[in-house]
């Protein structure tokens, strides 16, 4: 037998089967970080052992120990300075009186807009990282335990059930966190002097006790609040029936896809389901010339993308997306995508317990590479909701405009004053805008949900900003006989199905979802929320709002079908907006 015979035979017998491990579909090392292959505990067990513990403390200390250590001085400091200058003014007179007094009203007019402002913004902080969380996860968490206790309830049973135990955990984190400030209010200190500031040394137990004392208090009474106010709001169900058709109305044909997690590699495994995770690139590309035949018979209004175009945020998977999309001009000038958190949020794929500072400029260049493709998608159509007081704002194209060069330059040599500046315009261009082409067609919100994490593990936390939410309704008001597509890639809340582990619906929602339900209840009746994330098929509502999550049409197991839905939008007589029913557009399994 010569060397050129059959391949088998030059690796011996047994590879006549092939190799017994075969390399195309991955190992037990591939699953490292995947939720869906791996329980929660399970990374949180290998998160512990390789942790940067140096990085971790430090964020620690800006993200939660200065904002509290901030908020417990701040009472200290007003009394000191309102008791030093009553005493300055009962010692002086005459012309020293008014110097004083003068001086005083000076520096308060000068200086309380910047103390309050600073006082304010870690008082926010501290509630997004601690206080809404433990809301939400304890509702969750009580949801979960009644759901599976009464597991036969269903529609609006399961409705109240819910709504119940929204009640029960307000009430529960009421009495936690009302002991906690009893505990603790003997050790408080709210009147300040300046010979307590001489010895700061004293300060500090008052000074943490403040601050714990303050957001538990909030923690109470938010808590409870904002416990019966979900009981009293509309709860999520399954929408039981679509839409008539209209006869002869304006139908809007949308294609919504979402969480390709495109990788960079032939090969690659993605983070949320590590070996199980299909040849999702060549899926992708089946999708799009799906699409394509499609809209050669009938046209497509939009192709809607709710994020997580990439597996990680890097520059190779943005190329792999690009380049997919590049192949179909005539879809890409429909197209629109968002920014999912793996396109943003993952420190490292591989790596759940990597941990970025908050100052990295890591994360602000996955900002940038989202908002570049973001731009090359529509920046001449997208309008900026709202930008330094005018609503609706300029184009995208516009606002970039004077930045361009600059986020050029950040993207090839970095810098912490740029990645600063970049961050600031990120905050400011969402929601992006699609108008109506008519004063009464359809328009497209596209919504940042990201929370600013900056740990891998913490990567699907998901929250919409008040700023966000009041240009988005500044929208709706700009343009009233509009209809809407409201994009966003989390979910509002967790869906009204029993899940096997509490872990399925905690750190994965918007952390406040419900009062995000409560800003759209007023305009819901000409809205449907599309949203991605959670890779399940499920269409619901919420009162008159209407939701509709995105199945992946990658993220299926190698062997089976895969699937999204082209969505049919029509306006009714009476301003609202119908869903009429989905067409399902299968993409079958790509071979090794």
């Amino acid at each position: 037998m010569n060397g050129s015979a059959g391949g088998n035979e030059r690796y011996g017998p047994a590879s006549r089967a092939g190799p017994i491990l075969d390399p195309r579909w991955g190992d037990m090392e591939d699953d490292h970080s995947a939720p869906k292959r791996r329980s929660l505990l399970a990374i949180a067990g290998s998160l512990l052992v390789e942790i940067s513990l140096t990085k971790l403390l430090f964020a620690w200390a800006v993200s939660i120990l200065l904002p509290a250590m901030v908020l417990g001085l701040a009472p200290l400091l007003l009394t000191a300075w309102i008791s030093e200058t009553s005493n300055w003014l009962s010692e002086a007179t005459g012309i020293s009186a008014g110097i004083i007094l003068l001086s005083a009203v000076t520096i308060a007019l000068i200086g309380w807009r910047p103390a309050f402002r600073l006082a304010e913004t870690n008082f926010w902080s501290l509630n997004a990282l601690a206080i809404q969380p433990a809301y939400a996860g304890s509702r969750e968490a009580l949801r979960h335990a009644t759901e599976h206790t009464f597991a036969d309830r269903t529609g609006s049973g399961l409705a109240r059930l819910r709504a119940i135990s929204c009640a029960g955990a307000g009430v529960l984190l009421f009495v936690v966190a009302g002991l906690i400030v009893i505990a603790l209010w003997p050790a408080t200190h709210w009147a300040g002097s300046v010979a307590d500031l001489a010895a700061p040394r004293r300060l500090v137990l008052p000074t943490v006790a403040n601050a714990i004392v303050i957001m538990s208090a909030y923690l109470a009474a938010a808590s409870l609040v904002w416990g019966f106010i979900d009981a009293s709001s509309d709860q999520l169900l399954d929408l039981t029936m679509f839409d008539a058709a209209p006869g002869g109305d304006r139908v809007w044909r949308v294609a919504h896809l979402t969480d390709v997690h495109l990788v960079g590699e032939r090969y690659g495994f993605r983070i949320e389901s590590g070996r199980a995770g299909p040849r999702g690139n060549e899926r992708f590309r089946r999708a799009m010339e799906r699409l394509a035949a499609m809209h050669a018979e009938q046209a497509l209004d939009l192709v809607l993308i709710s994020g997580d175009m990439t597996d990680a945020g890097t520059s190779a998977e943005w190329a792999e997306f690009l380049d997919i999309v590049a192949a179909h001009p005539a879809l890409a000038e429909r197209m629109l995508i968002l920014p999912g958190n793996h396109d943003i949020s993952i420190v490292d794929r591989a790596n759940p317990a990597r941990f970025e500072l908050p100052f990295s400029t890591a994360k602000t260049l996955r900002k940038v590479r989202a908002l570049s493709a973001i731009a090359l998608m529509g920046e001449e159509r997208l309008l900026l909701a709202g930008f330094r007081g005018k609503t609706p704002g300029p184009t995208l194209a516009a606002v970039l405009e004077p930045s361009r060069s600059a986020i050029a330059a950040f993207g090839d040599e970095g810098g912490f004053r740029p990645s600063a500046q970049i961050s600031r315009l990120w905050e400011e261009l969402f929601p992006l805008v699609l108008p109506p082409a008519e004063e009464d067609g359809l328009a497209i919100a596209l919504l940042d949900s990201n929370a600013d994490t900056n740990f891998s593990f913490t990567n699907a936390l998901g929250m919409i900003s008040t700023g966000q939410a009041k240009r988005l309704t500044a929208a709706f008001d700009a343009y009233p006989k509009a209809k809407w597509i409201v994009a966003m890639h989390h979910h509002l809340a967790e869906y009204p199905m029993l899940v096997g582990a509490l872990s399925e619906r905690i750190g994965t929602a918007l952390v406040n979802g419900s009062w995000f339900l409560r800003v759209l209840k007023p305009y819901a009746k000409r809205i449907v929320v599309m949203h991605g994330h959670r890779h399940i098929d499920w269409i619901g509502h919420c009162g008159r709002l209407k939701i509709v999550s995105g199945p992946s049409p990658v993220m299926g197991r190698p062997a089976g079908p895969t699937y999204f839905y082209v969505h049919m939008l029509s306006p009714a007589a009476d301003g609202s907006l119908r869903l009429l029913q989905p067409e399902p557009v299968v993409i079958e399994a790509a071979s090794a």
